[in-house]
């Protein structure tokens, strides 16, 4: 485990919200890092002051003040709200313009090596956190459904079990801090993620291949689509994962 998928844990793991797996990988790499252990040991430092803070009872008068205020607070919240909506209905299909536009732009500036990045780890933050699926189902056309409305594009989505690497599911994932979709295949015992997002052209590039942390990963666009492929098959099944996908 690296270290700062070791950080965005430790809340957790203080918190025992981990899986027992997950919660034993963070304590073994808090154990041999100096700089995990340090932060682990001022959150629990923290965690034991907040504990031991002295606690104080509220006065009936108090109570009372703070119940009026959120009286009024709420006959304000619902003139100001039926005020917003008409501005929000006004402005959302440029909302929507706008996200798409702006998501897109950023995930095609972002350089390919940090995308590249970005994708591994979140192979290994849902493998690890047991968050590989938000609809699992081996059909294409119950998956692909469910990403209506939490995306603004529809991903495409192909069962290759003929081929040998069957469809297992799908969630929303995030890269770059924008969400895309993230389809889960699989080759016997390994995980093969993918996860697509407009490119914002419908040229065709060529395949990309790297090796990041002992996973390997396959890059291409095509359809107006940019797909990144991640997985520790070997070299040889996930080149044939790719060419099945793009047939």
């Amino acid at each position: 485990m690296e270290c700062h998928e070791t950080e965005s844990l430790l809340g957790a793991y203080l918190d025992g919200e981990l899986e027992p797996a997950v919660s034993s990988s963070v304590r073994a790499h808090a154990e041999t890092c100096v700089t995990c252990r340090r932060k682990l040991a001022e959150m629990q430092s923290i965690s034991r002051m907040v504990r031991q803070a002295p606690y104080y009872q509220a006065s009936d008068r108090l109570r009372a003040r703070v119940a009026q205020a959120h009286a009024q607070s709420t006959r304000t919240s619902h003139l100001r709200a039926w005020a917003a909506a008409a501005v929000v209905v006004a402005s959302v299909s440029g909302s929507i313009l706008f996200v798409r536009s702006s998501t897109r732009a950023a995930l095609m500036g972002e350089p390919a090596d940090a995308v590249a990045q970005e994708v591994v780890s979140g192979h290994v933050r849902a493998l690890m956190g047991e968050h590989l699926f938000d609809v699992r189902s081996t059909d294409q056309h119950t998956v692909k459904p469910w990403f209506l409305g939490k995306l603004d594009f529809s991903p495409p989505v192909t069962d290759l079990a003929q081929a040998g690497f069957p469809l297992t599911g799908g969630r929303l994932d995030y890269v770059a801090g924008h969400p895309v979709a993230a389809l889960v295949y699989t080759r016997g015992q390994h995980t093969i993620n993918v996860f697509v997002w407009p490119e914002g052209s419908n040229a065709v590039s060529s395949l990309e291949a790297r090796a990041i942390r002992g996973f390997h990963v396959r890059h291409w666009t095509r359809g107006g689509m940019a797909y990144w492929a991640v997985s520790d098959v070997n070299d040889a099944d996930l080149d044939q994962f790719v060419r099945a996908l793009q047939q």
